[in-house]
Formats: C-alpha cells, structure tokens, sequence
C-alpha cells in the first residue's frame, strides 16, 4: 500500500492520481483519520509518560515512609491506566481505519505512464511479426472455438458437464500440446536465469492481501469452506515467499518462475470473450516475479517483457506491446506493459501476457525489505515485479489458429516439436 508519510505530505498529488487511475480517494477521510490517529499516539505517550514519571515517585515516597502519599500517587497511576486503555483502544481502532483506507488505494502511477482514460488510450510501443493472409493462401481462417472440437483436442460440452460453463477439457493432442507450452516456456525462462519454484494452488488471506487481491477483489476469488482461496496467479505466491523478510542488497535481482493452474470468478467481465479458451474459470500459467532495488526496477521491468516476448518469437506468433495508461492499469501496478498476440479469429491482437513493476507497493503490503549497510542504515521496502510467461490457454489459441492448414489440420511449432513426442501435425483424433 501507500506510504502514510508520503500521502499525507502530498495529498493534492496523491488525489490528482487517483483520478487519473479513476480509484476513489477521499483526501478529507484521510487527512481526518491521520490527525486523529496522531492526536491519539501524542496523547498515548503523554499518559506514558506521565505513568512513568508517578510510578518513580512511588518508589521514593515508600522509602522516606510516606505512605498515604504512596497511595495517592498508585490510585493516579491506576486512574492513568484506564485512559491509557481507554486510548489505546481509540488508537488502535483509528490505526484499524486508516490502514483499511489505504488498502482500497491502489498504488501510484509511475510518471513514464501515458495518462489515458481507458484502453482506447493504451500506445502501441512495438510490433513483431507479420499475421498471415489466409485469404492469399486461398481459404478462410477457423477460430479455435471451432478447430479445436472438430480435431477432438478441445471438447467445451463435457468441460460444462463435469463443471459448469466457462471450463473445457483438452484430450489427446491437445493435452500434450497445453504440456508440452508449459515445459518449453518453463526450459526458455529458467535457461534465462529464472529459479522455477512449485508452490501451492491455494492461499490465505494475508498471502492475497499482500500481493493486492485483497481485500478490494474478493469477488474475483474462488474460496474454500476452510478460509483458503484458490490463486488468480502464481505472482500471489512468488512474491510472498518473502514475506516478513528482509533480503541483502547483494542477493538481489532474483528472478522467479512457476507453472501453476489459475482460478478467477470473472465477476466483472459478463459478455466478454465468452466463446473459446480466452476467458475462462481455470486456465494455466507461467508466471515470472522479481525483487529488485528502487534503482533497478524499472529496467528489471524492460527485460521482464524482453523475457515474455521471447516465448512468442520462439513460437513465430506475431505480436505488439502496448503500455497501459493511468486508466487501464492494475491495482498494484506503477507501469504495465501488456504484450498482445494476433489472434485470426478476432481480427485483432489479444492479451497475452501482462508485465507489471509495483515499485514498493506490495512489498509494503507483504512487508519485505533489503539491507544495504554499504549504502544506508536499517533496511528499505525492495520493489517487485511480475509478469505472465505466458499463459498458456491463449498461447494454444493462438497456435491453433496462427498454425492451421486449409484441411483443418494444426502444424506443430518447430520448437514444440520435441515436446510433443516428435508430432509435427495435428489431426482428427477419435473421440
């Protein structure tokens, strides 16, 4: 979350960028909650004091035999006692607030952040490769919605039967195709430098509340009977590894990675990419994390794009990098760069992996720190970083659809090759 310290220093600033990112921000609630918690921390240490400073004379005025002024001087203490209680409750509670308000705050934008209202205003930074004429080749393109079930690797009825909609099951090739995406992208980011971590699909609330999830985004969460929920990404997981830590200066950057199954209610996307593998209730991912110094976040962030790009030219699927304005981006987020793969079947390049540096932002939530005795005292909040890489559902879309023939047949990617047991086509299959 965000500094208290830096909020109330440059509220105007602070309420001018929640605008920006359209987030509600009540600069009187806060500035009313502030000073009250401060009137209430000086009145707490004054009745400290104070209690100190009589419990002394209490001691002196046995030893020269006074005791009626003794008791005096207890029934005080005991009086400043019950106001201390009294104040330490009212402290404790107006702590409770203004830590509550700030957990509704996202985090500010960085300055390299175009200002926009929504995704219409996102700036194309890059493009990579060229989306094929399947007119020039003389047939019309298949959407993998439509592919998929006709090979018989996709089979969306039975995802519904056994679940509910918005889930699938993958059969044959295209079980061996979603594992075969994980273990190459896994090979390419831990070739790359990455430690591959396996870490659990579910996690507590102060694991979620760290990483920005909650308590904002609740509704998003799939939870168990038993306080648990299930991860929207591994990023909640990787970055809470170090949670309550403090880290030397000369371990990092360190780069993480894990492929995990991903569960997300959808409650706010009704109506969109409703058909397909494109937006669904369980899907696969791989994810890449950093923690980094301030100094070096922001090229951290450059590399972590570099490191996602890399899958997709890898793969020959072309694609384009935008950078998310104040109005599109993440909750935790102070830059965002979304990496966007062509998709045939919408005409249109969609998002494939989004790469995000918090700065400080969920280290503060997490609390995880660094020490650097050669630069400065103490410790400091470290940044961290995530981004997906990739996932792995709308990676296969775009195989299927980007490498399909005019018989309806799937041409394997030459670098997939290898993991799928040497199949470089992909046919009918019996059901």
């Amino acid at each position: 979350m965000l500094d208290v310290k830096y909020v109330r220093e440059h509220l105007d600033e602070v309420a001018e960028a929640m605008k920006q990112r359209h987030a509600h921000f009540d600069p009187e609630q806060f500035s009313a909650l502030d000073v009250q918690r401060r009137e209430l921390i000086a009145e707490e240490e004054a009745l400290q004091a104070e209690r100190n400073r009589i419990s002394k004379e209490i001691g002196a005025l046995m030893g020269q035999g006074k005791k009626d002024e003794a008791e005096a001087a207890k029934e005080q203490v005991r009086q400043i006692n019950e106001k201390l209680e009294a104040t330490s409750t009212a402290r404790t509670a107006a702590d409770d607030a203004l830590t509550s308000l700030l957990m509704s705050v996202p985090n500010l934008c960085d300055a390299s952040t175009p200002v926009g209202e929504d995704e219409d205003d996102n700036p194309e930074v890059r493009r990579w490769g060229t989306p094929r004429d399947f007119a020039a080749e003389g047939f019309e393109a298949q959407a993998h919605w439509d592919l998929g079930p006709a090979l018989n690797i996709i089979d969306f009825e039975r995802g519904v039967k056994l679940a509910e909609s918005r889930f699938y099951v993958l059969g044959g090739a295209g079980a061996r195709l979603e594992r075969a995406l994980i273990s190459f992208m896994l090979d390419q980011h831990t070739a790359r430098g990455y430690k591959e971590w396996w870490v659990p699909a579910m996690a507590n609330a102060t694991t979620l509340t760290g990483t920005g999830q909650l308590p904002k985004f609740e509704e998003d969460l799939f939870h168990t009977t038993e306080g648990l929920y299930l991860i929207p990404t591994a990023e909640v997981q990787l970055t809470n590894l170090h949670a309550g830590e403090v880290l030397d200066a000369d371990q990092l950057p360190l780069h993480y990675c894990a492929f995990t199954p991903c569960f997300r209610e959808e409650a706010g996307s009704a109506g969109r990419d409703t058909r397909g593998i494109i937006r669904v209730h369980q899907f696969s991912k791989v994810e890449m994390v950093k923690f980094a110094t301030p100094e070096t976040g922001f090229a951290e962030l450059e590399s972590m794009v570099e490191d996602a790009e890399n899958i997709l030219q890898q793969l020959k699927l072309p694609y384009r990098v935008i950078s998310l304005c104040t109005g599109d981006i993440g909750f935790s987020s102070a830059k965002t760069y979304d990496v966007e793969v062509w998709l045939p079947s919408y005409n249109a390049y969609k998002e494939i992996s989004s790469c995000s540096c918090c700065t400080d932002f969920q280290a503060r939530r997490a609390n995880i720190k660094y020490r650097d005795p050669a630069n400065f005292k103490g410790s400091r909040f470290l940044y961290t970083l995530n981004g997906s890489g990739l996932a792995v559902g709308r990676t296969m879309a775009a195989v299927i659809e980007n490498y399909q023939n005019p018989d309806g047949t799937i041409t394997v990617p030459e670098v997939l090759v290898p993991y799928m047991g040497g199949k470089t086509v992909i046919g009918p299959e019996e059901v």
